[in-house]
This record gives structure tokens, C-alpha cells and sequence, in this order.
């Protein structure tokens, strides 16, 4: 279980803040799953691979009950969703700003405490249909990003990952004019089981001229006793419209 503590730790430096970073956590949640999924909790399988919903204190054995009925208090209201809805098409759904701390990890306004570099970085649910599927936003410093990389190249063509890692399904890499480099991909999020279960998403990220990236789930929703409504059929944006949303100067600092 060691290896599980040291994931849950690394996951934890970022609590409360509004960063999903997946890929590298994905990659070593699979593995230690393969080895050691009769030893490992379906509490800690979810925190690893759900990416960023550790908080300090907080035990995933002892949940506490949270009432998530009224999501944009949940952070305060900080009015990000308001800024964000005009970036996005207009039969997007009615999208209000959550913590995904709070809804899946019963986290305490103190432990969701965001910390956001973006000027709409956050969590915000998308409600269509009856469904209910998540957009996260998310910008990473070059300092910060080294670190999640663990000091790895952030230039790495993500549509060919590291040996043992899984494949991403409709990988497209597009090196901009500018020299940005924008990646997006499908990902089913088939990662065994685990509470929240989470439906399928396009994953986004964008490398920035300063070494930081921009990162933006696309999500259907998740299944979980804490989940506010059925997953949506499809993804809140479509693979053109996350692309469109990508490369908005609105979701970086000026």
C-alpha cells in the first residue's frame, strides 16, 4: 500500500485547487491496480484516478453528509460561470460553478478552498437534457507544471504515451502558428471500478509560451450516490467547440 500512500499524497498537495491533472496519475493508478487490486480500497483507487478530489483531512472511510442542492454556493458564487457562458455556444445547458471536492469528497468549504491561476479556473456542471456533465479549467504555472511532470519534457507528444501508459483514443496534436502545441483527446475513463464512476470525456490541453499548459475536461458526468443527475448522452462541447473554447485568450491571465 505504499505505493497508494504516495499517490494519495502527491494528490493531496493540490487539494482545494481547481487543477485535474490526469495523465501521469491515470497511467500509475492502472498499474498499481493490476498489482495489487485485491489490496487496494475502491476509496483509493477513486482518489487516485479521479485526479485532484484529496483533501487534508478528509477520510474517504468516514464520509460526511453534504447537501449539494444548491451548487453555486458551494464556492461562493465567485460569478466565473457567468464569464465562462459567454465563451461557450448557446445551447451548451445551464452551466453553474461547483466543487467537485465538496460534491464527491464531502470536502468542507475550508478544504475546497480554491487557489485558481486562470481567471475562470474552476468546476463548473453543465446541466442538459436531465443530465449533468462537468467542464474543468484549469492553468498550470511552468513551476507547477515541472512538478506534475515530476521534471519529465512538458514538449511530450501526448497522442504517443510512455510505455504502459493507456492510449488515447482520437488523438489529434496540433502545433500552432504561434508555436502553442494543442492536444485533444477521447478517453472512455474505463479505469475499473471506483466511486465516482465517471462517463466518458474529451480531454484538452494546451502548451503555453511561458511552459505552462491549459487543461480542460469535457466531461458526461459521473455515477455516484453524490452525483447530481444522470450523465449526459454526449460531452457538454463538441470536439470543434472545446477546440474553439481552447484557444480563448479569456482563460488566461493578462
Amino acid at each position: 500500500m505504499s505505493d497508494v500512500r504516495e499517490l494519495l499524497g502527491r494528490a493531496a498537495e493540490d487539494a482545494g485547487q481547481p487543477v485535474i491533472s490526469t495523465e501521469v496519475v491515470y497511467a500509475k493508478a492502472a498499474r498499481l491496480r493490476s498489482r495489487r487490486r485485491a489490496a487496494v480500497s475502491a476509496a483509493a483507487v477513486c482518489a487516485v484516478a479521479a485526479g485532484a478530489f484529496v483533501v487534508p483531512g478528509l477520510s474517504a472511510q468516514t464520509p460526511q453528509k453534504t447537501s449539494v442542492a444548491a451548487p453555486t454556493e458551494l464556492v461562493g458564487n465567485s460569478g466565473r460561470a457567468q464569464q465562462l457562458v459567454k465563451l461557450l455556444p448557446a445551447d451548451v445547458g445551464t452551466v453553474e460553478q461547483v466543487s467537485l471536492a465538496v460534491i464527491i469528497k464531502h470536502a468542507t468549504a475550508e478544504q475546497a478552498e480554491e487557489h485558481p491561476v486562470g481567471p475562470l479556473d474552476g468546476h463548473y456542471a453543465v446541466r442538459r437534457d436531465g443530465g449533468v456533465g462537468y467542464l474543468t479549467v484549469s492553468v498550470m504555472d511552468a513551476k507547477t507544471l515541472d512538478k506534475k511532470l515530476g521534471g519529465g519534457s512538458a514538449d511530450t507528444n501526448l497522442c504517443k504515451p510512455a510505455t504502459r501508459e493507456p492510449q488515447r483514443t482520437d488523438c489529434v496534436r496540433e502545433e500552432l502558428p504561434d508555436g502553442r502545441v494543442l492536444t485533444i483527446w477521447s478517453d472512455a475513463m474505463d479505469y475499473g471500478d471506483g466511486t465516482p464512476q465517471w462517463g466518458p470525456e474529451l480531454t484538452a490541453r494546451l502548451t503555453l509560451k511561458d511552459g505552462g499548459q491549459l487543461a480542460v475536461r469535457d466531461s458526461t458526468g459521473f455515477e455516484a450516490d453524490t452525483a447530481q443527475g444522470p450523465l449526459l448522452k454526449t460531452p457538454p462541447l463538441t470536439r470543434a467547440q472545446l477546440r474553439d473554447l481552447m484557444l480563448r485568450s479569456e482563460l488566461l491571465a493578462k
